[in-house]
């Protein structure tokens, strides 16, 4: 797959100063757009569009100090619309107007080429399983918060305090089947995953009954397959490094990509009492690679 991605990247360079097609680069990947998206963000770091966006104002940005176009044949070249549209996000990304660049030759940032590679360690063995469910429903309380990358989510911890024991009690009563007991779920999460990024948090039960309360949050689910990853360690700290692992290790060593549908972790108290440690299930929602 990573040969696949390069391909990729090839194809970003030869389209930087026309129409780039992102199903075109799915196909070339040979996966689903949305899988292509989440992919990218874990591999790079950033969103595709993001990076093709810095990669345009870069090479943009040669351009403009070479002095052979004009600022508004620039533009136009690189997709903008209006002289004005690429002044903003050219000094956005430089720092400098293109105007003052051209003028006074000023430093401008740069944003590399990419090209991935797969760097073996063989230090560990990634548990999972695949299960099939059925539809349900995710029942519960439900918020949007931002999305924390490293560390505790202050919005998410905040948001579990603020809810009435009772109410949290009553919720777990409702779960009839796996992943049991109460669950953290997100949904409505962007493609790229950049942190800070809203996304749907509930604090709920998965029910397969079609009873559920109706002060309740409910999101109703369809069948699908979900690959499931179990671990122990520091929490979050493992949480977040066995999300890190499953799309840049898992995925490209596997005949699945992801799918959208909400992912659903549940977490028990590990060794001691402090509560830095605890046993994790990740569950994402997943489809078997067409080849």
């Amino acid at each position: 797959m990573l040969d696949r991605f390069n391909e990729a990247m090839e194809h970003i360079e030869s389209r930087l100063d026309g129409t780039l097609d992102v199903v075109e680069l799915a196909r070339i990947v040979r996966t689903s757009e949305y899988h292509l998206r989440r992919m990218f963000s874990a591999l790079a770091g950033i969103p595709l569009s993001e990076y093709v966006r810095r990669r345009r104002l870069t090479v943009a940005g040669a351009e403009v100090l070479g002095g052979e176009r004009t600022l508004l044949e620039v533009a136009v070249r690189y997709g903008y619309g209006s002289g004005e549209a690429f002044a903003r996000a050219f000094r956005a990304h430089h720092g400098v107007g293109p105007g003052t660049a051209r003028r006074t030759g000023a430093a401008l940032r740069s944003q590399p080429r990419m090209s991935f590679r797969l760097v073996v360690e063989g230090s560990s063995t990634m548990q999972y399983r695949v299960v099939e469910m059925p539809a349900f429903h995710v029942v519960g309380v439900q918020t949007r918060v931002p999305l924390v990358y490293e560390g505790v989510n202050p919005a998410i911890a905040e948001f579990i305090r603020s809810l009435d024991p009772e109410l949290v009690s009553r919720v777990e009563e409702l779960s009839d089947t796996e992943p049991s007991g109460l669950l953290s779920v997100v949904d409505k999460l962007g493609d790229g995953r950049e942190e800070g990024t809203e996304l749907d948090y509930y604090h709920a039960v998965v029910r397969l009954a079609d009873d559920a309360p109706a002060d309740l949050d409910t999101l109703d689910v369809p069948a699908g397959t979900w690959a499931v990853f179990e671990n122990s360690g520091p929490f979050p700290e493992t949480l977040q490094t066995v999300w890190r692992d499953v799309f840049t290790q898992w995925f490209p060593s596997n005949p699945y990509e992801s799918r959208p549908g909400p992912e659903m972790l549940w977490t028990a108290a590990g060794p001691g009492e402090d509560g830095t440690h605890a046993e994790t299930g990740l569950w994402i929602p997943v489809t078997p690679t067409v080849t």
